[in-house]
């Protein structure tokens, strides 16, 4: 399968990783492999990668290479498969969240309102949790707190009323399905509310930030001290997520101090603002324009 996905912020990530050349580093999301291919460029024989795609597409398009160890899991269980191993500390690990222009470009995957296809939204192919199960059966008020919690839809709660009354006519069984309700409740522009829209029901489907906050609390515990976190993130959701987590080393944001009124920082901020893409990578990458890369160094 030839590379189908462009990796975003490439030389900045891999710059920041501070890559040893006999270290052992994870790549959590290895997709089409450009940001793996280039953390195996910087590793002697001895060094070892071991990356996560749980997408059976990007496990198709693998390298070979006998220093990379990929395992087909959803990154939320890093450290249980990197035990499994024999790998019970690294020297840096590599996260580009979100859908990959790969999983958005392909009709049948029903992750883009683009393509008359069926509502699957599944970025683990074996899963059986769809978005048109989701649809089907949560309840108003469990619609109205996705739609804005992880879409920040204005007219949620409008919105979430008629697609329950929709399904009690018929099955909201395809994107096109879900467009003509979704035309008839649009705030402002079309592409970014459907936009909105579609990424609330895929977070959910896929359960993205429960699993983004597992990852990074199992990062920090397999991580060196010195060893780096380098997380390229695509929108305000998941990015004050990792935000919180690299400034207080909890997903509330809120610095906790001991008896004696020291505070617990556990990881160095290496960038005090956040790395975005140049212009020049913009226009040739749209995924680019809403990336934003955040480093840590782990503290101990």
């Amino acid at each position: 399968m030839s590379e189908y996905h462009v990796s975003v912020l490439l030389d900045e990530s891999i710059d920041n990783l501070k890559i040893k050349p006999d270290g052992k580093y994870v790549d959590v999301t290895y997709g089409a492999g450009g940001h793996s291919k280039s953390i195996l460029h910087k590793l002697s024989a001895k060094g070892h990668l071991f990356a996560f795609d749980q997408d059976h597409d990007a496990v198709a398009n693998c390298v070979q290479d006998d220093r990379l160890t990929l395992i087909e899991a959803n990154f939320r269980y890093l450290r249980r498969f990197l035990r499994l191993e024999g790998e019970t500390e690294v020297d840096g690990i590599l996260a580009d969240l979100g859908v990959s222009s790969h999983q958005l470009d392909v009709p049948e995957r029903g992750f883009s309102y683009r393509f008359d296809a069926p509502l699957d939204m599944r970025m683990n192919n074996e899963a059986e949790f769809t978005a048109t199960s989701l649809l089907q059966t949560y309840s108003e008020d469990a619609l109205v707190d996705i739609l804005s919690r992880f879409g920040e839809v204005r007219n949620s709660r409008t919105l979430a009323k008629a697609l329950i009354n929709a399904r009690k006519i018929s099955e909201i069984r395809t994107t096109f399905d879900l467009n003509r309700i979704l035309d008839q409740h649009i705030m402002g522009p079309r592409m970014k509310y459907l936009s909105q829209v579609y990424q609330a029901l895929r977070m959910e489907v896929n359960d993205e930030i429960g699993a983004l906050e597992e990852m990074l609390s199992e990062g920090y515990k397999l991580l060196k001290p010195g060893g780096r976190f380098v997380v390229i993130t695509f929108h305000s959701i998941e990015d004050r997520v990792v935000k919180n987590f690299f400034k207080t080393g909890n997903f509330d944001g809120e610095l906790e101090k001991d008896a004696f009124g020291n505070v617990f920082r556990p990881f160095t901020l290496v960038n005090k603002k956040v790395i975005t893409a140049d212009s020049k990578e913009q226009k040739v990458n749209a995924r680019s324009r809403s990336a934003k890369l955040r480093v840590a160094e782990k503290v101990f």
